[in-house]
């Protein structure tokens, strides 16, 4: 299993968690992914409405040339987008397994506020277990 990164946008568009899981990607500066998630956020909203067929949940997978984001949505809105290997075919298990833990760490902590950054050395630490050591 292969994971480029991981992203948590919050339900207005924010970043609320990042981390890479491999080394030689493109480094960017903190506003570049707050941007690019806030993007990201704007495609998958348009993208819940041109459903020819009724309700959208929106975009599940955005592919480029050499990865492909995988996202779930959950039903607060938060949106968990995995960077992959176009040939990773577990992204969408191993996000159901972030959430899991997402849930555990973070929305038990009776000490974090909905929608702000994750500062959890729990989260990070579970997340570490599951993905691989990565950088911030």
């Amino acid at each position: 299993m292969v994971v480029f990164g991981l992203w948590v946008i919050n339900k207005a568009g924010g970043l609320v968690y990042q981390r890479n899981f491999t080394d030689g990607l493109a480094q960017l500066t903190s506003n570049e992914y707050l941007v690019l998630a806030g993007t990201l956020h704007g495609i998958h909203a348009i993208t819940s409405r041109l459903s020819p067929t009724g309700p959208s949940s929106g975009a599940q997978v955005i592919e480029g040339e050499t990865f492909k984001l995988t996202i779930l949505l959950t039903v607060t809105g938060t949106k968990f987008v995995l960077s992959t290997p176009l040939a990773e075919t577990a992204a969408e298990s191993i996000l159901q397994r972030v959430y899991e833990i997402y849930s555990d760490t973070v929305m038990k902590n009776p000490f974090h506020t909905p929608e702000m950054p994750i500062r959890s050395e729990g989260f990070d630490s579970r997340i570490v277990g599951l993905l691989g050591s990565g950088q911030s």
